[in-house]
């Protein structure tokens, strides 16, 4: 009978070795595939702070800051108060990673994982992000007495997740956010403004310049919420759809005018209108990646992309160099202006 080969060992503890290796890169896969699906290892690129200066803040994507920006707008739009957005968006943090899927559990799809076989809408509704966060709204306001719940109970009641206590974790990152995109908070959303290049569902580039900001803008708040404001793209006048508000063109072509009243008068929730012209600013920051957005003016304060990573900064009376810049403080002061890049 042969001796064993002293080789065998060591091969075989290699081999154990390699496999060892394997399993642990593949935890390491699934582990950053999750963390991808949810945001939590996504390249960063916007940041919301607390205008408490107790020093929170949340960063997040620009495709998740866009869609953020449209669950707000929907809300109030419906005339939602703010605790109702927080609690949306606490929903969408959870379920998606305020990211517009088109996988999850069953036939779970879009922001809020909603279905279509238990009545939600169509694939096609829920994977549009106005009407997915529209109907959650609808289920919520059909919470009795939803704003005096705590959080994760409400959310609950329109889900019915499996997980119910999981929203629950989301609430201060959701309650920053809320507070921003509701324009409660002044100049507390930041974006450094990088274009995107993704392509759209058919496989197109999206649309950006004036038209695409206006079209943005009807779709996240509604034709009767511009239609208030009587926001212009001012210029030369174009056809434009009634209700929907005017639409001109500058002499460049590229400034979104969204006159924003200075007066005392609140909305049904109790906002000011200086408060509504910072949710417009930084629904315009938000989404200024996907609409190829360069700067935005209001209140004496301007956003540049890519200018220190696209802080807010105050202008002066005279207002920034150049005839692409903002107009001014004294313009910006009871408008939102929003300058594209084309």
């Amino acid at each position: 009978m042969s001796e064993p080969s002293p080789t065998r060992p060591k091969r075989r503890g290699r081999i154990l070795r390699i496999g060892a290796a394997l399993l642990v890169l593949s935890a390491v896969g699934a582990y950053l595939v999750v963390q991808y699906v949810t945001g939590g290892g996504a390249v960063r690129g916007c940041k919301v702070v607390s205008d408490t200066h107790d020093g929170a803040s949340y960063e997040f994507t620009p495709e998740q800051a866009a869609n953020a920006a449209t669950i707000a707008a929907v809300g109030t739009g419906r005339g939602m108060p703010e605790r109702a957005v927080t609690i949306a968006l606490a929903t969408a943090l959870q379920e998606s990673g305020l990211r517009n899927i088109r996988h999850g559990d069953r036939d779970s799809l879009g922001l809020f994982q909603q279905r279509p076989s238990q009545g939600w809408g169509t694939e096609k509704q829920i994977m549009d992000p106005a009407y997915a966060a529209g109907i959650f709204y609808a289920h919520l306001a059909r919470v009795p007495q939803y704003t005096d719940l705590p959080l994760t109970v409400a959310a609950q009641r329109v889900q019915r997740s499996g997980y119910p206590q999981a929203y629950a974790k989301h609430e201060p990152d959701a309650t920053l956010l809320a507070a921003a995109l509701t324009g409660y908070a002044a100049a507390a959303l930041t974006c450094d403004g990088r274009p995107e290049h993704a392509a759209t569902d058919t496989g197109t580039a999206p649309a950006t310049g004036p038209d695409a900001v206006r079209a943005a803008l009807v779709r996240d708040f509604g034709r009767d919420a511009l239609q208030e404001t009587g926001a212009v793209v001012g210029g030369t006048a174009v056809p434009s759809p009634s209700p929907s508000p005017s639409v001109t063109a500058t002499a460049h072509g590229r400034t979104v005018t969204v006159p924003v009243p200075q007066g005392t008068r609140t909305d049904a929730t109790g906002r000011t209108e200086r408060e509504r012209g910072w949710q417009l600013a930084h629904w315009a920051v938000a989404n200024a990646s996907g609409l190829h957005i360069q700067r935005v003016a209001y209140a004496g304060r301007e956003w540049t992309a890519g200018n220190g990573g696209g802080d807010w900064h105050s202008v002066g009376s005279t207002g920034t160099a150049g005839s692409t810049g903002a107009s001014g403080a004294e313009r910006s002061v009871g408008a939102v202006r929003i300058v594209t890049g084309q």
